[in-house]
């Protein structure tokens, strides 16, 4: 029950009270706050040398770290596998039991194993990190460097943001999904409109979203420059929560009468399926504006889009069909477990009998690194979440973002595709 005799507040507001140990806290406030959860993926590398160059041998609390390699794997160069290995001589000295080595991309992972809830404060050395709001935890992403300092003393400090809330209105339409959602929301307020904000996303809309369509948007706040990007948790977030923690999950929301900076009711009845065009997340126009461009690859991938109801969706569209000969789909799922229950529910096979490529469930192609990377005349369609020039190999390809469902019928035809012109 809400204290009478304490300002209503956000729930970016509410945790940064909790963590700085006050009563209350007000946008433009400077705290000092002891984080929830830390993060690390593949810049525990990083952290390494700060850590050996400042004779650092201990952190505050090693149970509250969670390290997963998911840049640089599979290793692709001699080096990459040397610093790794270094880096988990370095974890085990320190008495890190949360290393989970390579099981998939870190937010999946972290999300799927339990380590985010509700009403927590949550740091990870990824821009992604935002996906965490999706259960109620306010999740950012820092650096290497920043990331050192807060595993050496556990807390550090923050401004609190101001909070834009948006109320989606109206009912998802044919071959909608949350990717389009967020895309439009993007697309029609622009990249930086939430700049150092945190987004609180509510309505009949965000109420009906799984815990994968949530993750979806939440995971994008980043791209609306957000600080944080937060769903209300409610029984839905707790239904998934209990089957990956025997922890007691409470609902977690802001107050009743919280202020606002903005307050948008954005009604998504009607909305076509979307597309990000080259170089911007929110260069965003209908899918069927730019449908017949032709294509050479399709990507499913990313902590954005390639988790079991993607896949699902994807081989929906698929089942029957050919991928076209002059187009490569390749997956990579977001996590072992992912490819594990895709493959035990069908996906899997319905994907591959298509003709689609099977990757390594990491980061991969999504961050330029390995596996699917684009030529300088390439034009690929892809489920990620950013399109910059250079983002999935060379600076002189095109990049276009869309749902795992237009990525799919994209494939089939060798061109971008609305996936309402696909038969099922």
């Amino acid at each position: 029950m809400t204290d009478p005799s304490v300002a209503a507040m956000t729930m970016a507001e509410k945790i940064f009270a909790r963590t700085s140990g006050q009563a209350t806290v007000a946008p433009g406030d400077y705290v000092t706050a002891a984080v929830d959860r830390m993060m690390a993926n593949d810049a525990i590398m990083l952290i390494e040398r700060f850590f050996k160059k400042a004779s650092i041998s201990k952190i505050a609390d090693p149970d509250k770290l969670v390290v997963v390699f998911d840049h640089f794997f599979p290793a692709q160069t001699a080096d990459q596998a040397d610093k790794i290995a270094v880096s988990v001589d370095m974890l085990e000295a320190l008495g890190v039991t949360h290393y989970l080595g390579a099981p998939g991309v870190s937010h999946q992972v972290m999300s799927e194993r339990g380590f985010v809830r509700p009403g927590q404060l949550i740091m990870g050395t990824d821009s992604h990190s935002t996906l965490y709001g999706a259960f109620g935890a306010a999740g950012a992403g820092i650096g290497g460097l920043d990331m050192a300092y807060l595993l050496a003393n556990g807390s550090t400090w923050f401004q609190v943001p101001d909070t834009v809330r948006f109320n989606l209105r109206g009912r998802m339409g044919e071959a909608v999904d949350s990717k389009d959602i967020v895309l439009h929301l993007i697309g029609r307020f622009g990249s930086d409109y939430c700049q150092y904000k945190a987004i609180e996303y509510a309505g009949e809309v965000a109420a009906a979203m799984t815990m994968s369509q949530r993750m979806t948007v939440a995971n994008m706040g980043v791209e609306f420059g957000a600080k944080f990007a937060l769903f209300a948790a409610d029984q839905v977030t707790i239904d998934y929560l209990s089957e990956v923690t025997e922890d007691p999950i409470a609902p977690f929301g802001p107050d009743p009468g919280a202020n606002y900076v903005a307050e948008h009711e954005v009604d998504i009845s009607g909305l076509a399926p979307q597309i990000a065009c080259p170089h911007s997340p929110d260069n965003v126009k209908a899918v069927s504006d730019v449908a017949g461009l032709k294509i050479d690859q399709a990507y499913l991938g990313s902590c954005t889009n390639c988790r079991v109801e993607d896949l699902a969706v994807a081989a929906q569209v698929l089942k029957g069909k050919k991928v076209a000969k002059h187009t490569r789909l390749l997956v990579a799922p977001a996590s072992q477990q992912v490819l594990l229950d895709a493959t035990k529910a069908g996906y899997v096979e319905t994907l591959v009998e298509s003709g689609a490529h099977i990757l390594a469930a990491t980061c991969g192609a999504c961050m330029g690194l390995h596996s699917g990377l684009l030529g300088p005349s390439e034009v690929c369609i892809s489920s990620t979440n950013r399109n910059f020039p250079g983002r999935m190999g060379s600076a002189e390809a095109q990049l276009y973002l869309a749902s795992p469902a237009s990525v799919a019928a994209s494939a089939i035809r060798g061109e971008i595709t609305d996936p309402r012109d696909i038969e099922h």
